[in-house]
């Protein structure tokens, strides 16, 4: 009888103490996926809120808060303008960054097309309540000034609004053909009536463009339609040279060298005239002064 209580007690110990092995074995497996779970966290990139449009927006198409949703994108890598929120109280901290204000029921507009989920940028849509034109692409103090253009002068149809482009003036001065830089750089907000910049008749020939100027510039732009022919440059996106003053003449592109003509000063002649009966005679005399 206690050789059986023995042995099962043997047992028993034995048992327990593989139990307690198999258990620290365990707890060991646990606690090293808990660290590389800690450490996979603290290795994951930051998120933040970003504020995407739910369905495809055209140009001038009207949206309202539910268009939007929220989406969670890694922190530091969203461009610059996009909203953080969709609707913020007036006041508040995150104004700045929400798509509406609370209570906003007005519209607004995109001043490009959107694709769904693709995030929604400050300077690529209206204010609540506008829509989209002319109006809303000019910066602060400038104009807008329209330029009569064709196949020859409008770059064939490749401009778009947002482009940039160099003015250039041909017309006669003392008479001679000149063709002469007078603005250069000029942002292009619409061509023709329209302000899209993803309008897809790529090779339509507009018939003007409406470029954003200062009203010195609309002066000049002004004189120079009025007294000559404009014709348009357009300005790669790469472009970083400072274009300095640039003017050609019919002379200088042919390489002639106009003669200078010396006009020399006749020798001044002196006379006296008399009378002999009815005959009048001119005699020639010194010069006296």
């Amino acid at each position: 009888m206690r050789m059986i209580f023995a042995l099962v007690l043997v047992l028993g110990v034995g048992l327990a103490g593989l139990a307690v092995y198999l258990a620290q074995g365990q707890i060991s497996q646990f606690q090293g996926q808990r660290d590389q779970l800690l450490a996979a966290q603290a290795a994951a990139p930051q998120l933040t809120d970003l504020v995407v449009v739910a369905r495809p927006l055209k140009y001038g198409e009207r949206f309202t808060q539910a268009d939007l949703e929220v989406i969670k994108v890694q922190k530091g890598k969203v461009p610059d303008g996009v909203f953080h929120v969709i609707s913020a109280d007036r006041g508040s901290k995150i104004e700045k960054v929400a798509a509406f204000l609370t209570g906003e029921t007005r519209p607004r507009a995109a001043l490009r097309s959107y694709e769904k989920n693709e995030p929604l940028l400050a300077k690529k849509v209206t204010e609540p309540g506008v829509d989209a034109g002319i109006m809303t692409n000019l910066a602060p103090n400038m104009r807008a000034f329209t330029i009569q253009v064709d196949v020859a002068s409008g770059v064939s149809g490749f401009l778009r609004p947002g482009d940039s482009v160099d003015v250039y003036w041909s017309g006669q001065v003392n008479r001679t053909p000149v063709t002469k830089l007078i603005q250069s750089n000029l942002k292009l907000i619409a061509i023709d009536q329209s302000a899209d910049a993803d309008r897809s008749s790529e090779t339509q020939i507009a018939r003007t463009v409406t470029a954003e100027v200062t009203p010195e510039q609309v002066a000049a732009l002004t004189l120079a339609q009025s007294t000559g022919r404009l014709t348009l440059s357009l300005v790669g996106m790469q472009n970083t040279a400072e274009i300095g003053a640039i003017e050609i003449d019919r002379n200088a592109l042919l390489g002639i060298q106009e003669e200078q003509v010396i006009e020399v000063e006749a020798p001044k002649v002196c006379t006296i005239k008399t009378r002999k009966g009815a005959e009048l005679v001119e005699t020639q005399i010194p010069c006296t002064n």
